[in-house]
Formats: C-alpha cells, sequence, structure tokens
C-alpha cells in the first residue's frame, strides 16, 4: 500500500467514524437505523460556516489563520455554537417526529421510512437556505508537510486526525465511568426494565440525540474543511457510516472508530488501483460483507 494513500484514507476515515459513532449510538437507544442522520452532518457544516461567518464579520481579527492551519478562532468558536445549534435541531426532529411515533409504538419501518421524510427535508431546506453552491471554511492553500516514509500531511489534516481522537476518547469514558453512560448502556440493553430500576429513559433518548448531533456536526466540520461544504454531503457520506456502525459492532465506540478507518483506507485504496467512479461500490461491499459474514461486527456481540 502507498503511504500516502494509507494517511488520506486515515483522513477520510477518522471523519466517517466519528459520524458512524453518532449512528451506533443512536441506533443501540432508539433500536432504528436513523437516514436522517447524515443531513445532521451537513447541517453541521452549515451551522459552523454561519457562525463563522458572523464572528468574522463582528471580530475581524478572529477569521485570520492561526499559526500553519486555514482557519482563525473564529472556527473552533463557531464549532462549539455549531454543535449546541445542531443538537437543538436534533431535539426538534424528535419531538416533532419520532417522539409522538415512538408514544404510538411504531413499528421500524415507519421510523425508518419517517427519517427518509426527514432526511429530504433537511436537505431541502439546506439548498433553499444556503443554495446547492459548494461553500468553503478557508480558500488558503496549505504546503503538506512531510511526515517520514513517503508521508505528507497538511496541518489541517493532522488536526482532523486528532480532534477525532479526543473525541472518541471522550464518548468511551462518558459511556463507561459516567452515571449517564450507565443508565445509556442499561436503556440499550433493555428499555423496560431500565425504566423499572429508577432510569430516566427520556432523559438517555435526549442526551443520545444531543451527542448524536454533536459528533455529526464535527465530522461535518471536518469533512467539509478539508473538501468543501454541500448540501449533499450528508448524503454522500451515508453510505460510509452504515457501513462503518455495522463493521464496527452497534454499540462499540471504539468500533465504530476502528471500522471507519477501514471504510476509509478501502476507498482510497479502490481510488488507487480501480478507480475514482468506484468509491462509492466499496462501502456497499463492506456493508454486505458485514452482514453476511460478521452481522455483529468486529466488536460486537452475538445474540
Amino acid at each position: 500500500m502507498n503511504p500516502q494513500v494509507a494517511m488520506d484514507g486515515l483522513v477520510a476515515g477518522s471523519m466517517i467514524g466519528l459520524g458512524a459513532l453518532g449512528i451506533t449510538l443512536t441506533y443501540s437507544i432508539l433500536r432504528f437505523a436513523n437516514f436522517a442522520h447524515g443531513e445532521f452532518i451537513a447541517w453541521g457544516a452549515y451551522l459552523a460556516l454561519a457562525a463563522g461567518a458572523a464572528l468574522g464579520s463582528v471580530f475581524p481579527g478572529l477569521a485570520a489563520p492561526v499559526g500553519p492551519f486555514s482557519f482563525g478562532w473564529a472556527l473552533p468558536v463557531a464549532l462549539f455554537a455549531a454543535i449546541g445549534l445542531n443538537g437543538v435541531l436534533a431535539l426538534g426532529v424528535d419531538r416533532l417526529l419520532f417522539g409522538p411515533l415512538r408514544q404510538r409504538r411504531s413499528s421500524v419501518i415507519v421510523l425508518v421510512m419517517a427519517s427518509f421524510g426527514a432526511a429530504l427535508t433537511l436537505r431541502s431546506l439546506l439548498e433553499f437556505i444556503f443554495t446547492s453552491r459548494p461553500a468553503y471554511f478557508s480558500k488558503a492553500l496549505q504546503i503538506a508537510l512531510p511526515l517520514g516514509g513517503g508521508i505528507r500531511a497538511t496541518p489541517d489534516q493532522l488536526l482532523t486526525l486528532g480532534v477525532a481522537l479526543v473525541f472518541v476518547v471522550c464518548v468511551h469514558l462518558l459511556l463507561t465511568r459516567t452515571a449517564m453512560g450507565r443508565s445509556m448502556r442499561a436503556v440499550s440493553e433493555n428499555v423496560a426494565l431500565a425504566g423499572c430500576v429508577g432510569v430516566e429513559v427520556g432523559s438517555v433518548i435526549r442526551v443520545v440525540w444531543l451527542l448524536g448531533a454533536g459528533l455529526a456536526c464535527v465530522a461535518g466540520v471536518g469533512a467539509g474543511l478539508l473538501v468543501q461544504i454541500r448540501p449533499q454531503m450528508g448524503l454522500d457520506l451515508l453510505l460510509p457510516l452504515f457501513a462503518a456502525a455495522i463493521l464496527g459492532g452497534i454499540g462499540s465506540v471504539p468500533g465504530a472508530m476502528v471500522a471507519g478507518l477501514v471504510v476509509g483506507l478501502s476507498e482510497a485504496l479502490a481510488v488507487q488501483f480501480v478507480g475514482a467512479e468506484w468509491r462509492a461500490a466499496v462501502a456497499f461491499v463492506i456493508l454486505v460483507a458485514a452482514l453476511l459474514l460478521r452481522p455483529q461486527g468486529l466488536f460486537g456481540r452475538a445474540d
């Protein structure tokens, strides 16, 4: 494997892993595949773009690039604002759509179809508000730094890898070292039993929506920073996200990230040896192979 291809795959895979982490958490708690999760990635990127532009217009000094990076302090501040706004958006969708369906004890297929409708609506709203033209956090050119072994990477790429690692560790600590994490794991095992022992299921569901939307926002900003922002970016990432979530094992934080890296590396190899037009097929092949050969995933438990 070309070392540079491996580096590019790891960078792309880290963002896929973060997005897959949000999918695996919502699936393990809410028991349905949320196809609107990709749109939360796109909305997170656009919310950060809008917040960063507003901060840059009020405080022009925040827009100046910091050190070797292509962006200024406006983007990190905007990221935290976008995480909160994206969480509010996710809670709003749950309150208006998924919550009433859960109260009616709707079947899984109804929830899945509802998520398709939510995805179409959110994507159309993005195109209506921001148009379909690509946008950029920064158009500054960066020089890739030599890392040794024939590998080069820009400071922005190295930062996205570090940020992904930090968020994965934080989520892992949340699930394993906090009371809310224990409640989330209890609900994922048995909702009825968790409620009987005093777990506030409604609070757990709200936290999961906030956490999933926050991780989607970080993934969207990372992907937009490295390439570009488009209303269709969430749709383009949807198949790799589900492939990584299933390959890693539903409910497994390390599994989602490791599987995201596997998907990213596989796509990078496909571009090198087969052609860019086959990139999207790689995630589908991984998804089918995981379902046929190991449906519980790499880190999951067999039922």
